[in-house]
């Protein structure tokens, strides 16, 4: 009696383990489908995209690509791509240097108000982004700022993003403080500590950050269409809005399409590229030491 009954669970378990994956397998294709999709019709006549809406084209072609990279009022996508990349790499190494330096007062630091400061700067996280769209569009433009890539970019070296100020706090508090105590009689400073023990250490939890930075600047929307008002500073997300027209119709599907595709491929790049940081970074930050 007892083998079989180990058998049926074993049966079990397996069917279990079958179904979880099946199900597992056909919501990853369910999610992934408007992706492939939209690469597959980027290929397709602009007539044929919503005409021959399935996976397999009846006809292939490049022109999507060469009439969507043509760009708007004379910009080409390559300076659309261009920009994007100057307001990312701007916004991750302000957030680098900011939160880095704004988590390690938090995490090490001994000063009046810690506890209150650190709840407030937690506050902030509950707040919805949009409630301060008015207030610093009014003093944006107070700075003559509007129309540039300084709305995007400066706020991130005031420590801004209070979801990576919290994402290092973490990782640094899951460092041993020995480490810190045997650099300061070693002669270090405060500021000697941080740079050659807390920011080498906190590799995983910096990569974590910068990578975040670039996808939500990469993909930001609301933001750029409010700041970036001259088509030559405008970055891949705002060019995407100049295929929708006036009356919310898209006249180049095909264009659209095409350049929707092209970019995804720098967020996707990057992310794979540093995943193990990534994993790393996210599965630590929860240790405190």
């Amino acid at each position: 009696m007892e083998p079989e009954n180990k058998n049926r669970k074993k049966a079990s378990k397996v069917v279990g383990h079958a179904l979880t994956h099946l199900f597992i397998i056909a919501l990853g294709l369910l999610m992934i489908y408007p992706i492939v999709w939209m690469i597959i019709s980027s290929f397709k006549p602009n007539n044929m995209i919503f005409s021959d809406p399935g996976i397999i084209p009846k006809a292939v072609t490049i022109k999507n690509y060469i009439s969507g990279w043509e760009g708007y009022a004379g910009t080409t996508f390559g300076r659309f791509f261009l920009n994007s990349f100057l307001i990312c790499a701007g916004a991750v190494i302000g957030n680098l240097v900011s939160c880095t330096m704004a988590a390690y007062a938090f995490a090490r630091l001994k000063f009046l108000g810690r506890g209150f400061w650190f709840a407030v700067m937690m506050l902030t996280l509950m707040l919805p982004g949009h409630v301060t769209i008015v207030p610093r569009y009014i003093l944006f433009n107070l700075f003559g700022w509007v129309g540039s890539f300084l709305p995007i970019i400066v706020p991130k070296f005031l420590a801004t993003d209070a979801f990576f100020i919290f994402l290092l706090v973490q990782f640094i508090r899951s460092l041993p403080k020995e480490l810190d105590e045997a650099a300061i009689i070693d002669g270090c400073g405060k500021f000697g500590v941080f740079i050659r023990i807390i920011v080498p250490l906190s590799t995983p939890a910096l990569v974590t950050t910068a990578l975040f930075t670039f996808l939500w600047t990469w993909d930001d929307f609301f933001n750029q269409l409010l700041f970036l008002t001259n088509p030559s500073i405008f970055s891949v997300s705002r060019a995407l809005r100049t295929f929708v027209g006036d009356a919310g119709a898209v006249a180049n599907w095909g264009g659209a399409l095409a350049m929707g595709t092209l970019s995804m491929i720098p967020a996707f790049i990057l992310f794979f590229s540093l995943q193990k940081y990534f994993v790393q970074g996210i599965t630590t930050t929860g240790i405190k030491g």
